[in-house]
């Protein structure tokens, strides 16, 4: 069972020059060149053909099958087991949604699955078809942890520049649209939720003491450990940003819903006197002033409007409004 599956995603063998040569189905696979199969597991070919392969032990079909979400590192040896997670740019996903990508690599052979796509296995695909790719598998599993962490460190980006169009808008005195806020702060949250293991998964890969790293593998994967504590910082200052901002626009509302009833107090109070002397003038019993004159409705009709006027002035006057 050393050959290419059918229901293949990429397969191919790196040239050691940056290139690839492709890998046809039912291929035997070449003993001389390092090889990548990547598969999706929720095809069922590619599915039976990991159950049975013996390239792979129990652990290894459990991680590429799914069984298991969060990031995670094993190592048998000099084999490695990964998994790690990048970036939902589906359509119709949410991108804090994170797809896992699941890796078995060997100084010769890398084997990897996912359920739905990723840019980032496109990003390393495309630099391996113009020549400029990973040598070997130790450049490949670094080129895989760089492009997952760029794109992360992209769309962390987008999020700090929602954050900052909300800030502009609180600062108008503008309400954000509804749940939008709430929205952001869920994203910022779910993302550091993975990158946050992410990030101690690659510290700890480059401290491993793999035969098949060289240093200058193990630097990058520093560096890229450095980018990712990085973008956590941004995540948790993102957070921190968005509870401001909640309490400000609550503060907000707070204020319209306080405006909103002073005005109607001051409404109810201009009427009152009004509403005090017409039900006082509508009891039906004799001896009502002005009952038997014919301009005397007009007289209390002035008078009733230079009575709320005289009250508006004097609420002015008191700074009530």
């Amino acid at each position: 069972m050393d050959r290419v599956p059918s229901e293949l995603i990429y397969g191919l063998s790196l040239d050691g020059k940056g290139g690839m040569q492709p890998l046809g189905a039912g291929a035997q696979l070449p003993g001389s060149q390092p090889s990548w199969l990547h598969l999706d597991y929720g095809n069922p070919e590619a599915a039976r053909w990991l159950l049975q392969t013996p390239l792979l032990g129990e652990a290894a079909r459990e991680a590429l099958l799914g069984q298991s979400n969060r990031p995670k590192l094993v190592r048998m040896g000099e084999t490695v087991l990964l998994i790690l997670r990048g970036i939902n740019h589906n359509q119709d996903h949410r991108p804090e949604e994170m797809v896992a990508l699941r890796i078995f690599i060997t100084p010769d052979l890398i084997i990897s699955s996912r359920r739905r796509p990723l840019l980032s296995e496109k990003d390393v695909h495309e630099q391996l078809r113009l020549g400029a790719g990973p040598d070997n598998p130790a450049d490949w599993l670094v080129e895989i942890c760089d492009a997952l962490t760029d794109r992360a460190g992209e769309f962390v980006e987008e999020l700090h520049d929602q954050i900052l169009t909300i800030e502009e808008q609180v600062l108008e005195r503008e309400l954000p649209t509804m749940g939008r806020l709430a929205r952001i702060r869920k994203q910022l949250i779910m993302i550091r939720r993975y990158l946050s293991p992410q990030r101690d998964l690659i510290a700890r890969l480059a401290s491993e003491k793999i035969g098949w790293f060289d240093e200058d593998d193990r630097r990058r994967l520093l560096d890229i450990a450095d980018r990712l504590r990085r973008w956590l910082d941004d995540l948790d200052a993102g957070v921190a940003r968005t509870a401001v901002l909640a309490d400000e626009v609550n503060n907000m509302v707070a204020e319209a819903t306080n405006r909103r009833a002073y005005q109607m107090s001051v409404m109810a109070l201009l009427f009152l006197p009004a509403s005090f002397l017409t039900g006082l003038f509508g009891i039906n019993l004799g001896g009502i002033p002005g009952a038997e004159s014919p301009a005397a409705f007009w007289v209390f009709c002035v008078s009733l409007g230079g009575l709320a006027l005289g009250l508006a002035l004097w609420l002015k006057h008191r700074r009530w409004w």
